[in-house]
């Protein structure tokens, strides 16, 4: 007997195809709806604070310095804004966390921690996997706060999209830069700064005054939205000081470039940094060559750095030698930062200012 066949009919064609599609559908959308589900989930967690998400759920991936940039600048504007309001409260909660190497009482105000907490959190939920160095023990809950991913249009304008590896990426945090001279109410010198290094070397600086509402950002082989300025003065430069080591500093520098160099005795790293640029500031003060002859941390120096080394310059040990922004928290050996001068020509020049660094330290 010959098999039987069986025939569909057009309708029968036509609905088993319908419910094939119904099948494929409900598989894709279930699918789409985990991935979706899983983004929202990690979103959710990132918000409610970076340490709490588990290795295994962040993305391992690489990181676009772009990104990192735009929200670096917001950083250390919010961390400006906590600066800025404790000062004009008065009541700063001020209080020894130390002494310097030289013996100095460094202090700690609420300025620093309440900057420092808006800072790393807002770095740190934004970019879970990336290490992040600060100047300021984190010991409060975390807080909720976190980057919309919206880039200024000036940041666009000018940076293009950079991927690297978030293990080679370490951000660098000071969260008030020029403490003493805050709790003297010498507002000027007062910055709150973010660097970011890759593989050591500094990339992104960022330095934020928050009483003037002034900020200077740099990406190395990127862009900035600030400059040199148009000339410097090798010859005789004026050269920026902390307020605390003018006097030696003064007696090596004459001896060196003559009875005509002016020393100017300034506070803050950052404040030190963009008074070598062209910056629309009436109380930043000018200088061509800024000198350190101590031992001093890198979250003070990174984000100059960066900037300075974006724009051509250079910052250096005394004798210059490239700094690091791995291992250690210090740099040994003081500091020489210049642009638009011959930097290995100032080296060369003072070398009694190197033997000074090691003195102190």
């Amino acid at each position: 007997m010959a098999p039987m066949g069986i025939r569909l009919s057009p309708l029968g064609v036509a609905v088993f195809c319908l419910l094939g599609l119904g099948v494929l559908y409900h598989l894709y959308s279930g699918l789409l709806a985990g991935r979706l589900a899983g983004r929202l989930a990690l979103f959710v967690l990132r918000a409610g604070g970076g340490r709490d998400v588990p290795p295994d759920t962040v993305p391992e991936g690489p990181v676009d310095l772009r990104e990192l940039l735009a929200v670096s600048v917001l950083a250390a504007v919010r961390g400006g804004e906590e600066v800025k309001r404790v000062r004009e409260s008065n009541v700063l909660n001020e209080k020894a966390k130390g002494k310097t190497r030289e013996g100095a009482e460094e202090k700690m105000t609420s300025g620093d921690v309440l900057s420092n907490r808006k800072m790393f959190y807002l770095l740190k939920n934004s970019f879970p996997s990336v290490q992040i160095n600060t100047e300021e023990h984190v010991d409060a809950p975390d807080e909720m706060i976190f980057w919309d991913r919206s880039i200024p249009e000036d940041i666009k304008e000018k940076i293009q999209p950079k991927e690297v590896p978030a293990e080679s990426v370490t951000v660098w945090i000071d969260p008030l830069d020029a403490t003493h001279e805050y709790t003297e109410d010498l507002r000027q010198y007062v910055t709150t700064m973010v660097c970011v290094a890759v593989n050591g070397e500094p990339v992104i600086g960022v330095i934020h005054k928050p009483f003037s509402a002034y900020t200077a950002w740099a990406m190395v082989d990127g862009g900035s939205n600030v400059k040199a300025r148009s000339s410097y003065s090798e010859r005789t430069p004026r050269i920026i000081v902390s307020r605390s080591h003018a006097g030696k500093v003064e007696q090596v520098a004459r001896q060196t470039f003559g009875n005509k160099t002016v020393i100017i005795p300034a506070g803050g790293a950052g404040y030190k940094v963009l008074a070598l640029l062209d910056v629309p500031d009436k109380k930043q003060e000018k200088a061509d060559v800024y000198i350190h002859v101590t031992y001093i941390k890198k979250w003070d120096i990174c984000a100059g750095n960066a900037v300075l080394k974006a724009l051509g310059g250079h910052m250096t040990t005394l004798t210059g030698k490239e700094i690091s922004y791995t291992g250690s928290d210090g740099n040994e050996g003081g500091l020489l930062a210049s642009i638009n001068v011959d930097h290995q020509a100032l080296v060369d020049k003072l070398p009694d200012l190197e033997k000074a660094s090691h003195k102190q330290t």
